[in-house]
């Protein structure tokens, strides 16, 4: 790999009950880091495993000079994982950061193709399983879901949910603050929209190489309604206003425009005491106030942290 930004990477490994395949797939890691970056490390985080993850981590640590294990207190999720793994590994001095599964289908030999796309410029490069080796309805709720995160983020890509992906570690440390909940699944699509330039490319997938996956069928709803949260944060993180704002002008006018029509007709001399449409164009009045003034008071919420930030 040539020299530049990647001279000291780091490689992430999230796993969650996953002893047999690490005490497999780690020696296989190294081999490969070592070649790109003697100086390189592995970072196993081991979220809240039931099993003997972190005693199989820590016997390998003997044999692997450049193993570390960071332990969650409990089960937290995939995204707090990554957060933890993104945090340290930028704090311990990697100028590159790499995520893996533990399962062992992303394969190891495709780790410096990966990080020769970002010492090319990339800020984030993503793996794209071209064959995948799963079940066919883990791969058919797959490839809808990437249709929809596609036509929903803008972001020209095949693979979103891929765990094998490279990043420069400014991106690493940005797109970690907004990491939580099942929101792993758009570190691509948070990164694009934060500015950063994203890309992919083909690599080989392997099959699982011992126990099950742990995602089911829900796991595709769960994602579409965690696509609407990451759309709602990049689009309105910093202008709230322009939602609830604009929401709330909707409502004001179309209370007005109520209230005008119920003027006209008392004027009239029609009642209007008893029509529910005079309690509705009231109600739409002050809901649009109400909004305005909370658009408001967030965008103070805001400009604080900000200010903050700057001191």
């Amino acid at each position: 790999m040539a020299s530049g930004t990647c001279e000291r990477v780091c490689v992430v490994v999230p796993a969650y009950n996953e002893s047999e395949n690490l005490s497999e797939l780690l020696p296989e890691i190294w081999l490969s880091l070592s070649n790109i970056d003697p100086e390189g490390w592995i970072l196993v985080v081991d979220d809240g495993s039931g099993d003997e993850t972190a005693e199989v981590v820590l016997h390998l640590c003997s044999v692997i000079p450049g193993l570390q294990l960071e332990r969650l207190p409990r089960n937290l999720g995939k995204a707090a994982a990554l957060r933890r793994g993104f945090k340290v590994a930028v704090h311990q001095g990697a100028t590159a950061v790499v995520m893996m599964d533990a399962d062992g289908q992303d394969d190891p030999s495709e780790l410096a193709q990966l990080l020769e796309e970002v010492d090319s410029g990339a800020d984030l490069v993503t793996g794209a399983r071209v064959s995948r080796q799963d079940r066919f309805v883990k791969r058919s709720t797959s490839r809808i879901f990437n249709r929809v995160t596609r036509a929903t983020s803008g972001l020209d890509a095949t693979d979103f949910n891929s765990g094998f992906k490279a990043m420069s570690a400014t991106t690493a440390s940005e797109v970690s603050s907004m990491l939580y909940g099942d929101l792993h699944r758009y570190i691509s699509v948070i990164a694009y929209w934060l500015g950063y330039r994203v890309t992919e490319i083909p690599v080989h997938h392997r099959a699982r190489m011992h126990g099950k996956t742990k995602y089911g069928v829900s796991r595709f709803w769960r994602g579409l309604l965690d696509l609407f949260t990451v759309r709602f944060l990049m689009s309105y993180r910093y202008r709230p206003l322009h939602l609830f704002g604009g929401v709330g002008l909707i409502f004001l006018l179309l209370g007005t425009l109520t209230l005008f029509y119920l003027s006209v007709l008392w004027l009239s001399g029609d009642s209007i005491g008893g029509r529910p449409l005079l309690i509705g164009g009231v109600l739409m009045v002050v809901v649009g106030f109400q909004l305005l003034l909370f658009g408001l008071l967030a965008e103070m919420i805001v400009y604080g942290q900000q200010q903050s930030r700057r001191d």
